[in-house]
């Protein structure tokens, strides 16, 4: 049995880590990243506060929250970090589990999908598109704000923006563009698209049959709602006759697909 720290216990994600572990029968250690709220605590919420002696006898750490300073400075163990902006360490291998890497960062759900469409398309020429992003990234801050905001809009009430700032309010807030993807924050709770453009004027592009796992074809294009909670990526693609321009949209749940099962995956735990 892997015993395992989970740093960030008190939100959602931890929560979800927690729960995705003790599911496979790991012994799971979940610790705070910060004190608790006076919510968290009303919910029967359990987190210890994380210390080097508590962690030393464990097999592994997953940074659902930043690194408390000093924490892992003696720990002999693996470090797994999920966080958004996670710095130290290897980029976590794509297929398979973890090689000899002491610590691994998983890849952002999105660069995850990109490195996958040479086993979807064949022939991929350029690419580019948008990122329809949901607030689940933003945590439990980000959905709390959306349900209150949601709330205040059937009320005929200007929504309170005072947590996430103005231009996180109910809105579409399109991203600067890095490269030829534009990332657009979208007022959904869970479930992301990601509609991408191809385009090869010298080679036919087809679509591929033989997909990876947890990857499937979809008949018409999926919606934020089809892949909220959903383990597997839904593609739908349309291609031109010539085999010169597609269209690929995209959906997946960025925890679950991006964050859950590449952690099953390398921790070679039995789904």
């Amino acid at each position: 049995m892997l015993k395992i720290a989970v740093v960030g216990a008190q939100d959602i994600l931890g929560q979800e880590l927690v729960r995705t572990l003790e599911a496979h029968h790991c012994s799971v250690l979940p610790l705070a990243s910060g004190p608790l709220t006076k919510e968290q605590e009303e919910n029967d919420i359990v987190a210890f506060a994380p210390t080097p002696d508590l962690i030393k006898d464990y097999d592994a750490v997953i940074l659902a929250q930043p690194e408390p300073v000093g924490l892992l400075d003696e720990f002999p163990g693996r470090v797994l970090d999920v966080t958004a902006d996670a710095s130290c360490g290897t980029p976590a291998p794509l297929t398979g589990p973890w090689g000899p890497e002491n610590r691994l960062f998983v890849r952002p759900a999105v660069e995850q999908i990109l490195l996958l469409l040479p086993h979807l398309v064949e022939n991929v020429g350029t690419v580019s598109g948008v990122y329809l992003r949901s607030v689940s990234h933003r945590g439990e801050i980000g959905l709390m704000e959306l349900h209150q905001q949601s709330v205040a809009v059937l009320q005929g009430e200007e929504p309170d923006s005072t947590q996430l700032g103005y231009r996180a309010a109910f809105e579409v807030v399109p991203q600067k563009p890095k490269g030829r993807i534009t990332d657009v924050f979208t007022p959904t709770f869970h479930g992301d698209l990601l509609v991408l453009n191809l385009v090869n004027l010298e080679k036919r592009m087809t679509k591929k049959t033989n997909l990876p796992g947890q990857v499937k074809w979809a008949d018409t294009p999926p919606t934020s709602r089809d892949v909220a909670t959903r383990s597997e990526v839904l593609v739908y693609a349309d291609l031109d006759a010539a085999g010169q321009y597609a269209t690929l949209v995209i959906g997946f749940d960025a925890i679950l697909w991006g964050v859950l099962q590449p952690m099953v995956r390398l921790l070679s735990l039995k789904v």
